[in-house]
């Protein structure tokens, strides 16, 4: 990609050091040879240092020529990186249609930035919200709260989601955290027919967050909008009753602002 490289690494036999070692090796030598070759620049060559005098001078030396560095000068890779073990059958293809899809994400994010971009302390219905998406579903007139009780059988459901689909097909935004089977469902069957949705999340984003799959699809078509009230968290957490209970509410009162 112009600003990033993905890959897949195999590990196939066991390595005597970590595999961060050994990306942190490739890494440095890349940096090395980019500082040579395209910026110029010579190596340091190694001096051997024969008095500890001789030390102190020239440790003192090379502090103070390097005050006000730019430390990210010469770096064709910056520190760190993210990286995810493929343990499950299945999420190696999965992974390989991503990166294969990559080029055209990136030109969907360049053509609709702000569909993609992490927006944060939005603010609707008096809470402070991080987002992506459309904000400007919020200033829909007609907004419906997705509500179900999970008493709900499957003919309560399909009728559920017939009555809400007629509703987004005249103009009505749905909002819902989508949590019982009936407002999963009823959010699902709207999405898939790219009817306009507001969602709910428990997780918050990190700054460099961007919605996956369908969902970056429905993102460039200004159709959905995820908001989540809470930062982000690493961990996979099972979501609390008092957590429903706020995110239905917040939809509640989302819908009811004018």
């Amino acid at each position: 990609m112009p600003d990033h490289l993905h890959g897949i690494l195999f590990v196939k036999e066991k390595m005597e050091k970590p595999l961060g070692i050994a990306l942190r090796g490739f890494k440095q030598s890349c940096n090395r040879h980019y500082r040579e070759l395209v910026l110029g620049q010579t190596p340091v060559q190694s001096v051997a240092l024969t008095t500890q005098q001789t030390e102190l001078q020239q440790s003192a030396l090379t502090k103070k020529d390097r005050r006000g560095e730019d430390r990210t000068r010469g770096l064709l890779f910056a520190r760190g990186y993210n990286d995810k073990l493929l343990m499950r059958s299945g999420q190696l293809e999965t992974w390989l249609r991503y990166l294969k899809d990559n080029p055209r994400r990136l030109l969907m994010k360049r053509e609709h930035p702000d569909l993609f971009r992490v927006q944060r302390d939005m603010i609707a219905a008096g809470t402070t919200f991080t987002a992506i998406g459309n904000r400007f579903l919020l200033d829909r007139p007609v907004k419906l709260q997705v509500q179900c009780s999970r008493r709900l059988n499957d003919a309560d459901i399909y009728s559920t989601v017939s009555r809400f689909l007629t509703a987004a097909r005249q103009g009505a935004v749905l909002v819902s955290p989508a949590i019982s089977p009936g407002e999963k469902a009823v959010m699902r069957a709207a999405f898939d027919e790219g009817l306009p949705l507001i969602y709910l999340q428990e997780n918050g984003f990190t700054d460099l967050a961007k919605p996956g799959g369908a969902r970056m699809e429905a993102c460039a078509r200004g159709q959905l909008l995820i908001l989540a009230p809470w930062e982000h968290h690493n961990e996979a957490l099972v979501i609390k009753r008092n957590q429903c209970l706020q995110l239905n509410d917040l939809a509640r009162l989302i819908c009811e602002q004018e």
